[in-house]
């Protein structure tokens, strides 16, 4: 049993990767139980591998700092490879409040841990460690030790103390804020769905198809192409009954509008109005029912899987003038566009064509629609991306004010570069589809190499930390969680009156912490928190990452 005692407490590359196997299986299994339901999820994996390490396991020091490191680009990277897409459109329309109100979240918090650092004299690392762990923010604590290490050449292992100290207590707080609304607002439930607009922003802004007569004699016997000009509006016309002759077609640019023509129009509510202004009467003809006109004609949803395609728009592949057919809409990413000529598509998209089962297989051809094709990784776009994203993190770059170059490190650096790449890179026929199964897989094994390296580094000497004062760190922590939430949701409720389901979702995506989500999400019985969650997720990722670095190497 030599080999057995050598291999669990011997050095070598054998030791290191079993240890760090059973610290992620082990942290895993621990994360599916749950206290009053809620469970604190892969944080487990830190934890335990505290305990490993305070029972003198640890991994050889190169290669345990190679590991996280490398855990943490792979998991960085991920997320703003989900993200990005969402990035920038986050702030148009009712997300700039949402936003605005979320950043206010982070810079409160960023605020009392100058404050607490000033008057305690805690290190700012340490204060650092203790405001990712009571905002939940992983990727924040992953750029504050990286961040040092490259200001000092050494690391802080109460970085890592100070995050264990506080996460816990962080997740609660956070739901505690959710229940104390609750109570402070006096929230009642039903009055709650009541008082929610029926036409919520995401139908606002999605496809939707409606059915129109054409009565504006001043339309009548003009083309589409024309009607389109007068009207600055997205949308598209699906199809055209010619009551006169009781034709049903697939419209063209060249088609022209005749009196009583019936029409299905693919728009979103925002528009509509505008569109029966200019066309006509809206009537009441459901989908079934232009289904059993539809005699020679079919509707199928085709995917995107042509590299060719990527980043072309709609209008330039001409399909209408070639094939016979009509896009009507284009789902990405579980959300339904209008198929607007000026729309770019992107590798994965799924489009719903309207026309004739010998049009539609053609069309097939030319766009692709291999599944097969979508379930092969894009690895060169991810690892090209991590490439220029460490470059970018170490290019040195002078602020007023601090004292040393700044970088945005192996945290900022690949997480920005992952924004742009995966929101701009299809214009540039760069591919960046990758399923969000493969994205969630990436990320889980960064986050999970991350966390137990982590652990194992911080476990030395984590009881004697805590022991010697640490356990004050919780107090801080609980103030930095609860008092921002507190004065936001405030302003969130009485000022800008928001529903309280959406104030919930602020609330979890400000602090990006996905157990109070779910929370949420089984408390409303709607999607109405997770669209919020959503929206400021993104930019809230980004502030966090970016304010843990800020932080060190101005206070440092």
């Amino acid at each position: 049993m030599e080999w057995l005692v050598e291999l669990i407490s011997g050095p070598g590359i054998a030791h290191s990767i079993l240890i760090l196997a059973v610290v992620i299986a082990v942290g895993l299994l621990l994360g599916k139980i749950k206290i009053f339901g809620i469970s604190l999820g892969t944080t487990w994996i830190l934890f335990f591998g505290i305990f490993l390490g305070h029972l003198g396991l640890q991994i050889e020091p190169e290669l345990l700092n190679f590991l996280k490191e490398f855990g943490l680009i792979l998991f960085i990277f991920s997320i703003g490879m989900q993200v990005g897409p969402s990035f920038f459109s986050s702030f148009k329309q009712g997300g700039v409040t949402l936003n605005l109100l979320a950043s206010g979240v982070v810079l409160l918090g960023v605020t009392i841990t100058i404050v607490i650092h000033l008057i305690t004299g805690l290190p700012i690392a340490t204060m650092v460690g203790i405001l990712s762990g009571a905002v939940t923010n992983t990727p924040g604590l992953g750029a504050a030790q990286q961040t040092f290490a490259d200001a000092t050449g050494a690391t802080d292992p109460t970085i890592a103390t100070a995050y264990a100290v506080a996460y816990p207590l962080g997740v609660v707080g956070i739901i505690l804020s959710l229940l104390l609304f609750r109570y402070i607002f006096r929230i009642n439930m039903a009055q709650e769905n009541s008082q929610l607009d029926q036409l919520s922003e995401s139908r606002q802004t999605e496809a939707q198809m409606f059915s129109l007569t054409v009565l504006n004699p001043a339309i009548m016997g003009k083309t589409i192409r024309e009607i389109k000009k007068l009207l600055d509006r997205e949308f598209v016309i699906s199809r055209v009954l010619h009551t006169q002759t009781g034709e049903l077609v697939v419209p063209q640019t060249d088609t022209k509008l005749l009196a009583g023509d019936k029409l299905l129009v693919v728009s979103n509510l925002k528009n509509i109005e505008a569109i029966e202004a200019l066309i006509g009467k809206r009537i009441d003809m459901n989908r079934e029912e232009w289904q059993k006109l539809d005699s020679q004609l079919v509707s199928r949803r085709i995917a995107i899987t042509r590299s060719a395609i990527n980043g072309r728009s709609i209008g330039s592949l001409r399909l209408r003038n070639l094939f016979g057919i009509n896009i009507t809409r284009v789902n990405r990413a579980g959300v339904d566009l209008i198929a607007d000529s000026r729309l770019q598509l992107q590798l994965g998209d799924r489009v719903t064509v309207v026309g004739t089962e010998e049009a539609i297989a053609s069309v097939e051809k030319f766009l692709g629609n291999s599944l097969k094709r979508l379930r092969e990784p894009n690895l060169i776009s991810i690892f090209i991306g991590i490439a220029i994203g460490v470059l970018v993190g170490s290019i040195p770059f002078v602020i007023p004010g601090i004292p040393q170059p700044v970088k945005l490190g192996l945290a900022g650096g690949p997480l920005i570069v992952a924004i742009l790449i995966s929101t701009f890179g299809p214009r540039y026929k760069l591919v960046t589809y990758t399923t969000m199964s493969a994205n969630l897989m990436l990320r889980e094994i960064g986050i999970a190499i991350f966390l137990a390296c982590v652990g194992l580094g911080a476990g030395g000497n984590f009881v004697e930390t805590v022991l010697n004062g640490g356990y004050l760190w919780i107090d801080y922590g609980v103030i930095i969680t609860l008092l921002p939430l507190l004065i936001i949701g405030l302003i969130g409720r009485k000022v800008c009156k928001l529903n309280y389901f959406t104030l919930m979702g602020l609330i979890a995506g400000s602090m990006t912490d996905p157990p109070a989500l779910a929370y949420a999400n089984a408390s409303a019985g709607n999607d109405v928190p997770a669209v919020s969650y959503a929206t400021v997720y993104p930019l809230t990722m980004f502030l966090r990452v970016i304010s843990a670095q800020l932080l060190i190497l101005i206070f440092l």
